[in-house]
């Protein structure tokens, strides 16, 4: 068992990494919750990475945190997208204007004894084409009703509290400008987790929907808001940035890794590999030097350029591989569906269609 990690070059991250690699083909084989490689990533401290000193974290710094999610995506891309969920509900918590909900919540999730998740996408991306509200909120003299629905959240099934966003409803019903976030406890009456998604990948993040039916909270559930574009008023955890980028960079490293096993035994491979190991490498110096707030291109440019590397390197890896890697329990089929993932995850309408014209031949 690692011992708890206190920073990016701690042996101890390598360990976990080891422990979590391990995890990573049963969850994808049975779709189940991987909760022992949850449980171990509580155990290491890597909860306590997200999170400053006042709330009982470590505080890392971005570049500490890009390296650890380097780290942990290459190992198990279930368990490290998981993570970022449960540190987006964190970071929503301790950006808020509750105080005494971060005392109530927050030192159980540092701790890794409880477990939280997050469901704002309607407020961003998903859904927003609708025209109505996926999830409202109405005022009903000193409590919050919630309707409708938080269609995407993961592990809501594991949770004691998911943070949601809901649209605020006037009297009469009709969605207003303003915007509110609420950690919602799970037993709570007239809300419920929705069966998962059965997915090309990642079925064991059990994402899925999470229902409202006048389900009522009291103001002491309120993280933030009524505001006006609730996620905009710097209660942390923003959307977009380089994360998803440095999710899809660590996973292709676990494709190059094949590429480059297998090439010691294959010299035809060699010029592939050195080629695709160099540009993984300079994607690697470009999200630092994101982190270090000294980018180097844009955001959309670093997501483009690492969604078109993870896809390129799980082909190139199942290409090595051959027969072998289209087995259904192959690690090399498995990064092929995980990289997938990176084609619809928070993938804004220019990463898409930089794609499309890379897959269509077209310059831009």
């Amino acid at each position: 068992m690692p011992n708890r990690i206190t920073s990016p070059d701690d042996p101890a991250l390598q360990q976990l990494c080891d422990a979590l690699r391990a995890v990573a083909p049963e969850a994808d084989r049975t779709g189940a919750w991987p909760g022992e490689g949850m449980r171990a990533c509580g155990r290491a401290g890597v909860y306590e990475w997200f999170l400053p000193a006042e709330h009982g974290g470590q505080g890392w710094d971005d570049e500490q945190v890009t390296r650890g999610y380097l780290a942990l995506s290459q190992a198990c891309l279930a368990v490290t997208f998981i993570i970022t969920q449960r540190t987006g509900a964190c970071r929503r918590i301790a950006g808020g204007t509750n105080d005494a909900l971060k005392a109530r919540l927050l030192p159980r999730l540092v701790s890794g004894d409880s477990f939280a998740t997050v469901g704002v996408s309607h407020l961003t991306t998903s859904r927003r084409h609708l025209g109505k509200p996926a999830l409202t909120a109405t005022r009903t003299g000193d409590a919050w009703r919630l309707d409708g629905a938080a269609p995407w959240v993961t592990g809501a099934e594991a949770a004691e509290h998911v943070v949601v966003g809901a649209v605020v409803a006037g009297e009469s019903g009709e969605p207003t400008d303003e915007e509110l976030l609420l950690a919602v406890p799970m037993d709570t009456p007239g809300v419920t987790a929705g069966d998962p998604f059965e997915m090309v990948a990642l079925t064991a993040s059990r994402t899925g929907p999470v229902l409202f039916d006048n389900a009522e909270l009291a103001d002491e559930w309120v993280v933030a808001g009524p505001t006006p574009e609730v996620m905009k008023s710097g209660v942390g955890g923003a959307t977009g940035g380089p994360q998803t980028s440095t999710l899809a960079v660590g996973n292709a490293a676990a494709s190059l890794a094949i590429l480059r096993d297998e090439a010691t035994r294959r010299r035809d491979l060699d010029q592939a590999a050195s080629a695709m190991g160099a540009e993984h490498a300079e994607l690697i110096g470009d999200l630092l030097h994101a982190a270090r707030g000294e980018p180097t291109c844009s955001s959309e440019s670093l997501r483009q350029r690492s969604n078109s590397l993870v896809l390129r390197a799980a082909q190139a890896a199942l290409t090595a591989k051959k027969g072998a890697g289209y087995l259904a329990n192959a690690e090399a089929g498995r990064l092929c569906r995980e990289a997938l993932f990176f084609l619809v995850w928070s993938c804004p309408q220019p990463v898409q269609q930089a794609g499309l014209c890379e897959l269509a031949g077209l310059s831009l």
